[in-house]
Formats: C-alpha cells, structure tokens, sequence
C-alpha cells in the first residue's frame, strides 16, 4: 500500500456518533487504511495499519467494528476479468473464473464496475477471512470508487490516469465517457514506472507527446516518479478530484482512492 502515513482525528469526531458516519477501509497486501466521513467532511483516517488489526483490534481500532451508517471495505484482487454487464450470468460466474486461474486458497467476487461491464476478480484465503468478518455485502473491488469517480467527471480521451502506490501503478483511459481500458503493474523504480506507462500509452495507440498523466496516490511533484513521468508526456499533474472535504495537510490525491470508496455499492461472494 501507501508509504506516506497519514493519522488525522478531527477535534469534532465522537465515537458515540458513528451510526451517523460511513466507514471507508483500503485493504492492501499486508496493511489497510481507513476513513471515517460525515457531513461531507473527513473525521478520522489512519494509515497502513497492520492486517492483524482487523483480527483482534486493539483499542486505538476497535472503532472499525461499531455501527455505522455505511461500510466500503476495498479489497485488493490476485486476477480479474471484466465482461459486458448485458452478457453476465450469475450462474456462469464458475466458467468466467477460468479466466483467472483460481487457487484452492482464493475466493471470486463480482460486482458491475459501472453501466456497461461487470467486474470478476480473486482474492487471497487471508483477505476474504477480512471480507467474511467485515460482511461480505460491504466489500468492492478496490479501484472501483477511484474508477468511479474519475468516470464521473468527463475524463478527456487524452488523458492517462495513473493511480501509484509503493510497487504498484493503475492506468485508467476513457474513450467518449466510456472505460477504455484498466490495468495494473508491479514496478520497483522510476524507471520501470516509466517503462509500463509507455506500454500503456502504445497500447492505447496514443502519442505521449499528446497525453496528459493525471497522478494520485503516492506521489507529489517533487518525488522522482513525478519528474520522469513528466519528462516523457505532454504533461503531469496530480489528480486534485475528491468525494468530501479534507484539512489542509492531507493533499487528495495521496488518500483518494480510499476516500472515492464513499461512491461505492457492493460485491457479491460467488
């Protein structure tokens, strides 16, 4: 997951009150994060929190567990496949997951990732254990909200949305509105950054000297993944797009997958 480490509790947040909030969990490989909102304004966040945590809590998280208006948890996935939404069959889902070479150890979830396709993915024994003891039906594929919202907001064919986190990058396009194209790489230098983003961009058959990368996750114009990606595109910036309010010290794009989940319905365990 993340490497900045935000941990922010706003003086008005109260514990008594949470049946008035939503809870937002980010779950990673080996950490998660997670948001409390209300009133269109964020309470509380924490940061790249052991899973162990969300076996036996201790009291700085037990929180993660009271009543809440409304809980997204995220989950991280091992394989996916998209499909139209008007040729899924629930009672077919056994012939999709070929697709995606389930383990005796893994679980499929699908849910609709938007108007027009349907989303197939895996996850890992220890995160659908997370997935039981949170309630199955609170549970979406992780990138959805960020998918969601950067789809509700006009995405110009010409831009190229990266997501990054420590090893990991998400590309997102759209064509006409529509989702173009989703996928994810593991990466360990800017280099190799730079690398899979210009696999992308070919491709997709656009010029990188006409494509704009909008960027969120960990990343801020003065990081060098910032600065190489820059210098091979028309331009960079960072993804400013958020669902609720944020203090002044928490930049959007570092948290903003975790707080697009608020967009978010459910997944169905298949």
């Amino acid at each position: 997951m993340s490497i900045h480490n935000h941990h922010y509790r706003d003086p008005d947040f109260s514990t008594a009150q949470t049946a008035d909030y939503i809870l937002l969990v980010q779950v990673g490989i080996d950490s998660f994060s997670y948001a409390v909102a209300g009133r269109n304004r964020l309470f509380l966040l924490e940061e790249n929190i052991s899973l162990n945590e969300l076996n036996e809590p201790d009291k700085d998280h037990s929180l993660l567990f009271d009543n809440y208006k409304k809980r997204v948890i995220g989950l991280p996935q091992n394989g996916f496949t998209f499909m139209p939404v008007s040729l899924f069959r629930p009672d077919q889902v056994t012939s999709y997951a070929r697709f995606l070479d389930v383990k005796v150890n893994e679980k499929v979830f699908s849910q609709p990732l938007d108007s027009e396709n349907q989303v197939i993915y895996k996850v890992d024994e220890q995160t659908a254990r997370i997935a039981d003891r949170f309630d199955v039906k609170n549970t979406v594929f992780g990138a959805k909200g960020w998918i969601d919202l950067i789809g509700s907001n006009n995405p110009s064919n010409h831009n190229l949305y990266l997501n990054i986190d420590s090893d990991k990058v998400e590309f997102l396009n759209y064509n006409d509105g529509k989702l173009r194209f989703y996928n994810s790489f593991e990466f360990k230098t800017p280099d190799e950054l730079v690398y899979f983003t210009m696999v992308v961009a070919g491709e997709l058959k656009v010029q990188p000297q006409n494509t704009s990368l909008i960027l969120s996750g960990d990343i801020s114009t003065d990081d060098e993944n910032f600065g190489r990606l820059s210098q091979f595109f028309h331009s960079a910036e960072l993804n400013t797009l958020k669902t609720i309010d944020l203090p002044w010290n928490i930049a959007a794009q570092n948290i903003l997958t975790l707080t697009a989940l608020s967009l978010c319905g459910s997944s169905e365990a298949l």
